[in-house]
């Protein structure tokens, strides 16, 4: 699978390795952009900081967002890229290890499309991740860039 770039938002680097690793163990091959805060992943697609003089036409095929990030909080994160007509319609898949109901419906609540707890287990997690790759990349059809300013 390759093709549009895949944010990952994660503060954790024993979560980053095991995410990148469960992707390569699963052939997916898309480039995958790591922001280790929320300040980071919003630098990133609004094309600030950073990332000033990035095409932010160019959105990801899909932000994996964990919930528990510094600076700005995965929520933070969800609640900015929602409110913003050039990324509302961005696929936004929480990936976290937080077992709180509160954050799974304030998550939802946001608009996020999919909320994924983090197995312990590695292969449940590579098949977690495999499932994931295969629908928001290969299955998922998004809108038309020129058509999300109409969402």
């Amino acid at each position: 699978m390759t093709g549009k770039a895949i944010l990952l938002v994660e503060d954790n680097p024993d979560d980053e390795e095991l995410t990148l690793h469960a992707f390569r163990a699963n052939q997916i091959g898309n480039r995958v952009v790591v922001a280790r805060d929320g300040v980071e992943a919003l630098d990133y697609l609004f094309g600030q900081g950073a990332y000033a003089g990035r095409d932010v036409t160019s959105l990801p095929a899909v932000a994996l967002l964990d919930l528990n990030l510094p600076r700005i909080d995965g929520l933070q994160v969800l609640a900015r890229v929602r409110a913003d007509e050039r990324t509302r319609a961005l696929p936004v898949v929480i990936l976290t290890s937080s077992k709180e109901q509160q954050d799974l419906l304030r998550s939802y609540g946001l608009g996020a499309n999919s909320y994924i707890r983090k197995p312990v287990d590695f292969d449940k997690f590579a098949e977690a991740v495999r499932q994931l790759g295969h629908y928001w990349l290969l299955i998922n059809e998004p809108p038309p860039a020129e058509g999300r300013k109409n969402l």
